[in-house]
């Protein structure tokens, strides 16, 4: 938001110097009429600077409505912005919470089942959805080992494999409770 508001003060002189320009040439043209005093005030010379002198207080209103309007819009902005960050913050510090609290869960079951901390590592990288393949790299172990490792964790968990143990932990997180119930009990065809 800083560069946005340096962005707008850079080009304040921009809008100033502008300003003066155009109204320095509505003055000199309400002068330069003046000074010719044309007899006929419908002349064609007339009708030329006092055209000049309409247009260019036209533009003089045009940018700076346009002006009035981007700082406007430019408050309602950071007005939506300042309330977003601060439904971000809220949000962070409820799934942080949340997130620490399961991961508290995980390391009570992994200790209640007995893994090792090879084991524990392992089983939260398979939670994650990680390959064996990838779990190796990421540790620097074999695939075989990891493998190894992995059969031990459903062996001591009395899991069938993968699904089971993301089924374990996973399963009911996945939808709040209502969504739950209409998931189980889906509305019949044509029920509204």
């Amino acid at each position: 938001m800083r560069l946005l508001d340096e962005a707008i003060d850079d080009q304040r002189p921009l809008v100033v110097l502008l300003a003066a320009v155009l109204a320095m040439a509505i003055v000199g043209g309400a002068i330069d009429l003046y000074f010719d005093a044309p007899d006929p005030w419908w002349s064609a010379h007339a009708i030329y600077e006092v055209s000049l002198i309409g247009a260019e207080a036209a533009a003089s209103v045009l940018l700076w409505r346009g002006w009035w309007r981007s700082r406007h819009v430019l408050a309602e902005t950071r007005h939506v912005l300042e309330t977003h960050d601060a439904e971000r913050a809220m949000w962070r510090k409820t799934a942080e919470a949340a997130l620490t609290g399961f991961a508290r869960a995980l390391d009570e079951r992994f200790s209640a089942w007995g893994l090792t901390p090879a084991e524990r590592e392992i089983a939260l990288r398979l939670l994650k959805g990680h390959s064996h393949k990838q779990i190796a790299f990421e540790t620097g172990r074999s695939e075989r080992t990891i493998r190894q490792h992995a059969v031990a964790i459903y062996q001591k968990s009395g899991l069938g494999g993968r699904a089971e143990l993301s089924a374990f932990f996973l399963d009911d997180l996945l939808l709040p409770p209502l969504a739950r119930s209409e998931a189980a009990h889906p509305p019949a065809l044509g029920a509204t």
